[in-house]
This record gives C-alpha cells, sequence and structure tokens, in this order.
C-alpha cells in the first residue's frame, strides 16, 4: 500500500534514525545525508513556493533532482560535493521506495558527475619529519598530543576520522596497535612505531599532569575541555603547524594517510596488505599511489643516475603493458 501526502522534511527526520539505527552508519555520513537532504528541500519549497515542511514527497520529479544538481553546480560546488548529493539522495529515495512512501523512484535515472582523477597530495620524508617535529619546536596548542597525533596519523595511515574515534578500550596494552572502526562500519587493526608509542606516552604524562580531570577521558584524544578531538578541530592542529606560523607547507590531515600509502608502496609492500591497511574495499582506489611511486622512481633516477633522462619511455612501457 503506498503511503501518499508524505511529507518531505518529516521523512528526512525519519531516514536519518532509520540510517543511523538499524543501518549503524557513521555520524560524518549521517551528517552528510542531512546537510545535502535539507538542501534538496529547501530547493523544492523556494521552487514551488511552499513552506519548507509542506513539500511532498510525490511531486518530486527527475527534473527537480537535476535542476538542483545543476544549482549546486553553479555554485561553484566540486565533483566529489555533487556526487555526494547524488549519493544522499539516491539512498534516501531508494528507502522511501522500500517503505512504499512513493509509487517510483525518481532519483534511479540521476547520473554522479565525472570527477577528475588526481594525484593524491603526499609529504616527502622530510616534510613529513618536520612537521611531526614542529609541536617541539614551536608550541602552537599543545605540544605532546600534537605530537603523538601526528606521530599517529603518520605511522598508520589511519583516515582522520578514525583516529579522533579511537577509544583507550580500542588500544592494545602496549599501545603498538588499535582497533578502528572503518567506513561502511568495518573494523580493522592499525599499527603505531615505536615513535608514535613513546610520543603517545609522552601526551599521556602530560595530560594526566597537566589537565587531572581528563585522566578517565574515554577517546584517547581530547582538546583541554576533554572533549574528543573532532575531525575540524584535527584539520585546524594539522593546519596551525604546517601554515605560515609552522612548517610553513600547507597540508590537510589526509597528507599523513597518502604519504603513509606512498611510503610503504615505495619501499615494496604488497598493494594488497596495503589495501588492508588502508581499508580500501577496492583495490582501485589504493591503485591511485602506485602513479605516485612510479613518478618519484623516475625523478630519483633522473636526479641520481649520470645518465638519467628516460621518463617518456618508461611512461610508454607502462601504458602497453596495461593494454
Amino acid at each position: 500500500m503506498i503511503l501518499t501526502n508524505k511529507n518531505l522534511s518529516e521523512t528526512i527526520e525519519d531516514f536519518l534514525v532509520y540510517q543511523k539505527s538499524i543501518r549503524n552508519l557513521s555520524d560524518n555520513t549521517i551528517e552528510s545525508y542531512k546537510k545535502n537532504l535539507i538542501y534538496l528541500n529547501d530547493y523544492v519549497a523556494q521552487k514551488y513556493s511552499l513552506q519548507n515542511d509542506k513539500v511532498l514527497l510525490e511531486n518530486i520529479s527527475l527534473q527537480d533532482l537535476r535542476f538542483c544538481v545543476g544549482c549546486l553546480s553553479k555554485e561553484k560546488k566540486s565533483p566529489a560535493s555533487i556526487n555526494q548529493f547524488i549519493a544522499a539522495v539516491r539512498t534516501f529515495f531508494a528507502y522511501c521506495r522500500k517503505f512504499e512512501y512513493i509509487k517510483s523512484n525518481p532519483a534511479l535515472e540521476l547520473k554522479t558527475v565525472k570527477i577528475p582523477k588526481r594525484i593524491p597530495r603526499y609529504m616527502t620524508e622530510e616534510e613529513v619529519d618536520n612537521l611531526c617535529n614542529e609541536p617541539t619546536e614551536k608550541e602552537l596548542l599543545w605540544l605532546e598530543r600534537d605530537k603523538a597525533l601526528f606521530e599517529m596519523m603518520y605511522s598508520s595511515g589511519c583516515r582522520v576520522s578514525e583516529i579522533g574515534e579511537i577509544k583507550f578500550s580500542d588500544l592494545s596494552s602496549d599501545y603498538s596497535s588499535a582497533i578502528v572502526l572503518g567506513k561502511g562500519s568495518k573494523q580493522r587493526r592499525v599499527f603505531f612505531s615505536k615513535e608514535a608509542q613513546l610520543s603517545f606516552k609522552e601526551y599521556l604524562l602530560s595530560k594526566n599532569a597537566k589537565f587531572p580531570a581528563l585522566k578517565n577521558s574515554e577517546y584517547i584524544f581530547v582538546n583541554q575541555k576533554g572533549t574528543k578531538l573532532s575531525v575540524r578541530g584535527i584539520r585546524y592542529i594539522v593546519s596551525r603547524y604546517s601554515s605560515f606560523e609552522g612548517t610553513n607547507k600547507p597540508v590537510s590531515p589526509h597528507a599523513f594517510r597518502h604519504t603513509f600509502a606512498t611510503t610503504m608502496l615505495s619501499n615494496g609492500a604488497d598493494i594488497r596488505v596495503v589495501q588492508e591497511m588502508l581499508g580500501h574495499s577496492s583495490i582501485s582506489t589504493t591503485q591511485r599511489y602506485t602513479h605516485i611511486t612510479k613518478k618519484k622512481l623516475i625523478e630519483t633516477y633522473n636526479l641520481s643516475h649520470p645518465h638519467g633522462e628516460v621518463p617518456e619511455v618508461y611512461e610508454e612501457q607502462d601504458k602497453s603493458e596495461k593494454n
């Protein structure tokens, strides 16, 4: 039985509760769904001169969705952001069709936009060492915490959202590894270097000495109020130390993850092992980093070998091997 006259804004709320409680999606995914679906609701309400809570599901067409995508493009949103919107809309209307809130799914023919392939930004060994050591050179925020954060991101390859969610209960007793919850609620074990372990122990000593009230905090990385570090908070910390105040080579927290992958592959690690360590569902995602390592090999060859000038031949051979 199709339930007609279903309200869009109320259905969005029901959908978000369902995704959180039944499908157990992450807070970041739920927030992304919410932001994009509210954008849709506001757009349709404005287009048809309706109040935001008067938009009906059955009145939304594929044309409305396409026009909404067009508006995002006019607002100079990135292809990745537009595809996030499309993914949210597709998932939402599939949910509505499943529970028979609508007769047909208007998002079935909504196509994603092409995203230009970019080689991920990574740091050189010198750059990552400088950034990891920057908190000891200039204590811009919290020396021990920030150094431990950088060392653990670099040695584990964690996503920024994953590192902030690690609890003390997730850590091994010697702090050499942790269980993290990745995309799709998939668990995996990540590992921390001896340098990262040492930095983390120094951070704990500092935290317990400076802020005794935080001694029993649930999450390993917190701010001075005891609240866990958010993705936004970690981005801010990295931006402070990599900006003109610090190394003056701005990077995002994700650069630690890219550098981890590039370093592992450059040093001969099996690509499927690296895939597992990064939590990639598809090996094609991990393969992006092989392009970086090939480029690095060519640059190293040209710099180090007295007769080193063969990148074009190498590239042509590489292409022919793939065909």
